[in-house]
């Protein structure tokens, strides 16, 4: 659809220097610590310009990138056919109450689903009971597990690789999810793993400064460092201080950027001619560390380490591009674990946003704010009446809190006697939402308490460059 620009007195540019001007005062004012009433006031500001902006040219404004000559179409990715769920690295959408349908995504990314045998065999050949993730489909697709397997029953080692865009100081329960799995991969495969915090990205995609985005970087290692990850296994760094510091690095970025051509990464991310050159080479950045010479301070130079990614299936697209261009440059292709996206406190329609607070649980959140999100927001498949409830019984498929147990409960026993009540009505919405607050109170508690015991000696020890105890 195009947007028709209405007419406005500013011409676009003189907005975009307006409305960068007003960015530049709510930070002032926001460092200043100024009373709460300007900084207010100052941000509806800055959000009505955006919109008088966007109604202009038909673009969201974006920092560092000026308004194009005449309205363009906001492009998000591949074309998605009517009624189809969207799910980039941006945008994550569905019509359905259950969700983003995960069979027909496996189909269209062209990935492997996790069937039992997959389950079975990781059991086998890790000694261990298949994280819950795995044994209740939260992790649901792969590409190339079977190879990271033949390679580790015949000794041969592999690394893992995950990260996080820091948008902001917060960080909420949806965003444990990749790191609790990768710690459970690097408890039981013994392995070392690499954290990308894209620190650059951020900077590049958000209305935020390049301070600000390395401080939630900083601030987001803490929470992922209270996860438990071994320090003398773990490296974790953010893009700005790495890439500038890394010869191995920065040489694999070139590599992947001469590799891909513009209307490649067009056709997969949804760039368009006005988005700045910075997001347009981004992807090769977040492909490299899928690669060992990446890290010649662990790898000690050698080029065959396989690499093993958990991540949330929205992130396929990068990892598609790499695999594309790995045999190219003489690299093994990374394998991939994908996981669904954990459900908004609203309702599985969407993924969470960071920016909404009561759309989810966050890490900060006190007991108190919990019970009451919960009860308040937590979308329910319950009936209306306790009388239609309990003839009836409600819908788990459908219940934002029983979605929630499936991540976060251990027990599957209870797990499974919970869906029977909910389903036969024995078990009434409010008596749910009880189980789920039961569950999550004392898990965020304790994560706290970890979190408190992270110093920034620790922090900057797990960000410094320096060999892992492995040898290769």
């Amino acid at each position: 659809r195009w947007n028709i620009p209405e007419r406005v007195t500013l011409t676009p540019m003189e907005l975009y220097e307006k409305l960068s001007a007003q960015g530049d005062k709510v930070r002032t004012l926001k460092t200043e610590k100024a009373p709460k009433p300007d900084i207010d006031a100052a941000v509806q500001l800055l959000v009505k310009l955006k919109l008088e902006y966007k109604t202009a040219t038909g673009q969201d404004y974006k920092a560092g990138c000026p308004p194009s000559d005449g309205p363009t179409l906001q492009d998000n990715g591949p074309s998605v056919t009517e009624g189809e769920d969207l799910v980039n690295p941006w945008n994550v959408t569905t019509t359905s109450a259950k969700g983003v349908d995960y069979d027909k995504l496996i189909v269209r990314f062209g990935s492997s689903k996790i069937d039992q045998e997959l389950v079975d065999r990781i059991e086998r050949v890790s000694g261990q009971k298949p994280h819950r993730f795995l044994r209740r489909g939260i992790f649901f697709s792969h590409r190339d597990m079977h190879q990271v397997l033949d390679a580790y029953e015949s000794k041969k080692s592999f690394y893992l690789y995950t990260g996080r865009g820091p948008s902001s100081e917060a960080m909420h329960v949806g965003h444990l999810i990749p790191f609790i799995f990768t710690k459970w991969l690097q408890d039981v495969f013994d392995v070392p793993l690499v954290i990308q915090l894209t620190d650059d990205e951020k900077y590049l995609w958000k209305d935020l400064s390049v301070e600000e985005c390395h401080r939630y970087a900083v601030e987001n290692a803490k929470d992922i460092i209270a996860c438990g990850f071994d320090i003398n296994k773990t490296f974790i760094f953010s893009d700005l201080d790495y890439m500038g510091s890394s010869p191995g690095f920065y040489r694999n970025v070139v590599k992947i950027q001469k590799h891909v051509t513009f209307n490649q990464v067009k056709g997969i991310f949804g760039f368009t001619d006005s988005d700045c050159i910075g997001k347009i080479s981004f992807p090769a950045i977040q492909a490299a560390p899928s690669f060992s010479t990446s890290f010649p301070q662990i790898f000690n130079g050698r080029k065959d380490v396989q690499c093993l990614i958990p991540c949330a299936i929205d992130q396929d697209p990068y990892f598609r591009m790499t695999r594309d261009v790995a045999p190219r440059i003489g690299y093994p292709k990374p394998a991939l674990l994908h996981s669904t996206f954990f459900p908004a406190l609203q309702g599985a329609q969407s993924k969470m946003s960071a920016s909404d607070p009561n759309s989810s649980i966050f890490l900060t959140d006190t007991p108190k704010q919990i019970k009451n999100k919960i009860n308040k927001h937590a979308f329910s498949g319950g009936k209306d009446t306790i009388e239609e409830h309990r003839k009836y019984g409600g819908d788990p498929d459908v219940d934002v809190s029983f979605m929630y147990l499936t991540f976060f409960l251990e027990d599957d026993e209870q797990l499974d006697k919970i869906r029977q009540d909910y389903t036969s009505g024995v078990l009434l919405t409010g008596e749910l939402k009880k189980r789920l607050i039961d569950t999550l109170q004392p898990m965020i508690s304790a994560h706290q308490q970890r979190r408190k015991l992270v110093t920034d000696e620790m922090v900057q020890q797990f960000m410094t460059s320096r060999p892992l105890d492995f040898n290769y």
